[in-house]
């Protein structure tokens, strides 16, 4: 009985680790939020704005995003909080969704911009070439996982 306890003891203990990892390792690893000035720049030339709403249908405790977005045709920024978490994407959407089966119905159509390294802000540049006014959302999305983080309509 006390080798099957301390058998059980430690698989719980293992599997904790690697949950635990798994979730802290993006936060310890996380870049700093830009600075408010560069964010600033960013919103007094956008075109653009949306936001990122904890309300979605496709957000829950672990898997949301809140605050102001900005699009330039060369910049996306953000100023809020993101969930933290691993490998998150950010895509411009022909359509805005707020689920993950939505995303998924047209991530082919949906061009990844970048990596989201922060979890308290970001600023990505828009790849040469690419025009914002062919979307209408941007999209947070974890590519690990295939979780649908947050998104907002920004036209």
């Amino acid at each position: 009985m006390r080798r099957l306890f301390l058998l059980l003891s430690h698989i719980v203990t293992f599997v904790a680790g690697i949950v635990l990892g798994i979730y802290l390792l993006p936060v310890l690893v996380a870049e700093s939020a830009p600075p408010p000035t560069a964010v600033l720049d960013v919103e007094r030339s956008a075109s653009f704005r949306g936001e990122f709403r904890t309300d979605l249908k496709g957000s829950d405790l672990l898997h949301w995003g809140e605050g102001e977005v900005f699009v330039t045709p060369r910049q996306i920024a953000h100023r809020g909080r993101l969930s933290p978490g691993p490998d998150y994407k950010l895509y411009l959407a022909p359509d805005f969704v707020d689920d993950e089966a939505s995303f998924l119905a047209i991530k082919e159509k949906s061009l990844r911009i970048g990596d989201v390294k922060g979890f308290s802000g970001f600023i990505a540049p828009v790849p040469e070439g690419v025009d914002v006014n062919a979307y209408s959302a941007v999209v947070i999305w974890c590519e690990r996982f295939g979780k649908f983080i947050s998104a907002a309509k920004y036209r």
